[in-house]
């Protein structure tokens, strides 16, 4: 599935299934939610941290999934074409970055 194709999916499903979008602004605050909760999967996965009770049937596909969801409706809502403003970011980050990490004595 292609990124334009993934809009295209989640319109036509907020459109039937999910009656219309919500505020962007209540999207935002959900993004940052979803967000959250990939973050605590992290952390427990990767982190110092233990699992929860709770937290242990979590996914982090799904959860990357949740977020990535959000944030195609919010491109919906405000016009944005994600294929499009991710070519524009490669061009931006290869002219900007071209060298930027390379030359990076951290990254060696």
């Amino acid at each position: 599935m292609t990124i334009q194709e993934a809009q295209q999916q989640v319109d036509g499903w907020i459109k039937t299934t999910g009656v219309r979008y919500f505020s962007e602004l209540t999207n935002m605050a959900m993004l940052t939610e979803e967000v959250g909760e990939l973050a605590r999967i992290m952390a427990r996965t990767y982190g110092d941290q233990s699992f929860k009770e709770s937290d242990k049937n979590k996914n982090i596909g799904d959860e990357m999934a949740d977020v990535l969801w959000v944030l195609l409706c919010l491109a919906n809502q405000t016009g944005v074409d994600l294929t499009d403003a991710l070519k524009k970011n490669f061009e931006k980050k290869n002219s900007r970055d071209a060298d930027r990490h390379r030359s990076n004595e951290k990254l060696k």
